[in-house]
């Protein structure tokens, strides 16, 4: 994920070559009715024969890679039915939220289902992400593959076939192959999954760059924007995302775009990414906010699909169990996407340092206690998640200094771009690193200090050494500037710690008002406030003059309290400044030009 508008971004690596496990087994054959549309539901039938006793469970995935989220894809399911090879129907039972109790799987030659789609059908929680959903129109369909798909016990590894069905007119966008008789071929579930399908009255644009074959597919609801304008404006992101890591290694690589109503963000994949945005002009504001997040999905080849932990290299669909190196899947590869977007010419220096700025911000109105690594092992949490965004901004704010701190102990030679790019080399997509060992094996690489950098920023989370690291460069950072003017503030400030919406960092003037730390904000002049709404409800604040009075509903310890607040007026202050330093020793400007042209 790349500074989405409504969702977190995502990693995504799923083992994409048969192993042992599936060299030899029962074939999977499925097929997804796509010309029966009208019912918001997905038919789906596979063929199946060779199961034997230990086959009796069908999955349907409780989360997927990447998203961070419990799905229970299970809950979108209807009419789940086992056949025997006369049509005859057997018995099945539904044991738990995704999954299904095949009597005689030994019996069993097909299995039915309908399984409705995500965007449409309405859930009281755990609301799947609009880009890792599924969604079935008229004119188009998208499907992620979890949410249309299953697999059997013991045969998450087995190789499938899917043929879809659907308008002759609709061109198919995905990153999987046809065999020779037009099914669609994945060498296990995890590919499947990791393989998105956009399909429908699509514009297709093709380009081979360096020797990758670069397909862009976009539904456009009005057909404002088309994918050759896409491709036009990816140009300069690719020449140097291809510089940043040496080369391509993918000889394939499929973005998938849906335009439409509402901007959810993206998804990540190992040869593919998919975007849900909302349709507009294609100005160039709006193409640049564009490839700026497919430069984030796009480094992806590199992390997660080279460089990645053993526990998501066989993904759980049954139970979410988060990897440690979060900060390494999206931290690293949202420096990088910033990264190479400076070093390749496509931003300024001035440019870079306002959006570490805005990262900064972004940061500080998170825990700041809570460490990278700590949000990572409870990222399926509701605690985690409340921190989540915070990978993107804290975590792509450390790689930036481990990058920074890697320069100075090399003499400009090997900074975080190099270590990247020799560990994606060592690794690879059917290597993973052991879970447990990396950091070492990281420091190993390169010295006893960056041991203890991964001591303090990631795996604890003290103060950021920003002044000290910026000035290496000759960059003064400040904190705070003030600036001498009047503005208007609230006087505190929002944060999610648990799932609620409260007020933190509530100053004096406000705590005289009865304002107190961690209230939970119920209501704001009698309309009730919750995530859905928060931002569009509390932006009304923004239009409010200094002196005007509001009113605030909030719950603390069990009751209910009104409370009445004014728009205060303060010293405006500018939080997070970058100072280029004119008077930089010459060892600062050699290291800050290594730092700038890294490539």
């Amino acid at each position: 994920m790349k500074k989405l508008t409504a969702a977190l971004g995502l990693l995504a690596l799923l083992a994409l070559t048969p192993n042992a496990e599936a060299a030899k087994g029962p074939e999977l054959t499925y097929h997804v009715n796509l010309n029966d549309r009208a019912d918001d539901r997905f038919k789906v039938t596979l063929d199946v024969k060779g199961l034997k006793a230990a086959n009796n469970i069908f999955q349907f995935a409780a989360t997927a890679p990447g998203t961070y989220q419990t799905m229970d894809i299970g809950r979108f399911v209807h009419e789940f039915k086992a056949f025997d090879k006369k049509g005859r129907e057997l018995e099945v039972k539904q044991v738990s939220v995704n999954q299904f109790e095949l009597s005689k799987p030994d019996k069993v030659r097909k299995i039915t289902y309908q399984i409705s789609e995500t965007w449409d059908t309405p859930v009281t929680e755990k609301k799947v992400y609009g880009m890792c959903g599924t969604s079935l129109e008229q004119d188009h369909a998208l499907i992620n593959g979890q949410g249309v798909f299953g697999y059997v016990q013991g045969l998450q590894a087995q190789p499938m076939r899917i043929k879809l069905e659907h308008p002759q007119e609709w061109l198919v966008g995905t990153a999987l192959t046809k065999d020779a008789k037009g099914y669609y071929t994945a060498n296990s579930y995890d590919h499947i999954v990791d393989s998105p399908i956009l399909l429908g009255t699509l514009t297709k644009a093709e380009t081979v760059y360096q020797g990758t074959t670069i397909d862009i597919y976009t539904y456009s609801k009005t057909g404002k924007i088309k994918s050759a304008d896409l491709l036009q404006n990816m140009t300069d992101m690719l020449g140097a995302a291809h510089k940043f890591v040496v080369d391509f290694p993918v000889d394939r690589y499929t973005f998938l775009y849906h335009f439409e109503d509402v901007s959810w963000g993206a998804w990540e994949h190992s040869y593919s990414s998919e975007y849900v945005m909302k349709e507009q002009d294609l100005t160039p504001a709006y193409a640049k906010e564009l490839t700026d997040i497919a430069a984030h999905e796009f480094f992806h080849i590199i992390t997660p699909l080279n460089i990645h932990s053993e526990v998501i290299e066989r993904f759980n669909f049954v139970q979410p169990t988060p990897s440690q190196h979060l900060w390494l899947y999206e931290g690293t590869t949202e420096w990088a996407s910033d990264m190479m977007q400076l070093r390749g010419g496509m931003m300024d220096l001035a440019s870079y340092l306002n959006d570490q700025r805005e990262k900064l911000a972004m940061d500080e109105q998170m825990d700041r206690n809570y460490s990278l690594l700590k949000l990572a092992l409870t990222s399926y949490t509701p605690a985690g998640q409340s921190q989540y965004g915070n990978i993107y901004m804290r975590g792509a704010v450390v790689a930036t200094l481990l990058d920074i701190r890697l320069l100075e102990l090399s003499g400009g030679k090997r900074g975080l771009r190099e270590v990247i790019n020799e560990l994606s080399k060592e690794y690879g997509p059917s290597k993973a690193f052991p879970e447990n060992e990396f950091f070492d094996i990281f420091t190993a690489r390169t010295y006893p200090e960056i041991g203890d950098f991964f001591n303090r920023y990631i795996k604890n989370a003290e103060p950021l050494p920003l002044a000290e690291y910026y000035a290496k460069l000759g960059i003064n950072y400040l904190p705070s500037v003030k600036t001498g003017e009047k503005a208007k503030a609230l006087g505190y400030t929002f944060a999610v710690p648990d799932g609620r919406l409260r007020l933190v960092k509530v100053e004096e003037s406000m705590q005289q008002l009865g304002l107190q730390e961690n209230d939970a904000l119920v209501a704001l002049n009698g309309v009730a406030i919750s995530l859905q709404n928060a931002n569009q409800e509390l932006s009304k604040l923004a239009v409010l003059n200094a002196g005007d009075s509001y009113t605030f509903s909030v719950e603390r310890d069990g009751k209910y309290i009104e409370l009445h607040a004014k728009m205060l007026e303060q010293e405006a202050v500018v939080k997070h400044q970058f100072i280029v330093n004119e008077q930089a020793t010459p060892q600062q400007l050699a290291l800050r030009q290594a730092w700038l042209q890294n490539m």
